[in-house]
């Protein structure tokens, strides 16, 4: 039987009050599956694409209301450029499309991480045009586009030596990271029935806690994060103590 998609008033509440007890601040989504639910249903990769973002924008918007502040999404990672052409500028494509939309979006504040800059001027000049316009708001949305966890640490690595540093802390290069102003993920989520961290947030993860789901993202529903967050409050987190 499928699950509701939609929760009471009294559900949200009592996922809200697990949040707060939790201490979940910040969830990190890997939206995987969108080319294979598209391809199971007889239809282009780039059509999934197109569905993963509206649920995307659901369940970005939903983590809000249960109380989380920070949420990150990784949308399209380095390695996703040895894609077919017509796909990558499907996406992109998209991007732009969401992009326009987020403009709209009330205290949410938007940050790019990775090599935006890399795809090129249009796309560069409109998600800083984001970030500049959605600044200080309530809650803090990364997209992880065109973006690796090594390219970033390599990244943070060469700012640190630009400034001149011959020796490096972890400090110091966790305050050099993408994410350098926001908490590491308490909760990574991996959809499409993968198990791997696919070079996202390598350095950032060290501690976080990892739930993967069998459902293709396009399928994944409040609900899911309902389970994934009540999962998250059943472990112990130790940080290495005892």
């Amino acid at each position: 039987m499928r699950r509701k998609a939609k929760q009471t008033e009294t559900e949200e509440a009592g996922i809200r009050e697990v949040v707060e007890k939790s201490g979940l601040r910040h969830i990190a989504f890997i939206m995987d599956g969108n080319g294979r639910w598209a391809k199971a249903k007889g239809m282009p990769r780039e059509f999934g694409h197109i569905a993963g973002a509206g649920v995307m924008k659901k369940i970005v918007r939903y983590c809000r209301d249960i109380g989380i502040k920070y949420y990150t999404i990784y949308a399209f990672s380095t390695e996703n450029m040895k894609r077919p052409q017509h796909e990558i500028e499907a996406i992109f494509t998209l991007l732009l499309k969401t992009v326009n939309e987020a403009m709209d979006e009330e205290n949410v504040e938007f940050r790019f991480i990775g090599d935006i800059d890399a795809l090129g001027e249009k796309i560069a000049s409109k998600c800083h045009e984001l970030e500049e316009k959605k600044a200080g708001g309530a809650v803090r949305l990364n997209i992880a586009f065109n973006y690796g966890g090594r390219d970033e640490i390599v990244r943070s690595v060469n700012r640190l030596i630009a400034e001149g540093r011959t020796e490096v802390t972890e400090q110091d290069i966790s305050d050099h990271t993408d994410t350098r102003d926001c908490p590491d993920p308490d909760l990574i989520i991996r959809t499409g029935n993968e198990m791997r961290l696919s070079n996202f947030l390598l350095w950032q993860s060290a501690y976080s806690e990892l739930y993967f789901s069998d459902r293709m993202w396009p399928d994944f529903t409040t609900e899911d994060v309902d389970q994934a967050v009540r999962e998250f409050a059943k472990r112990t987190r130790r940080w290495g103590g005892v």
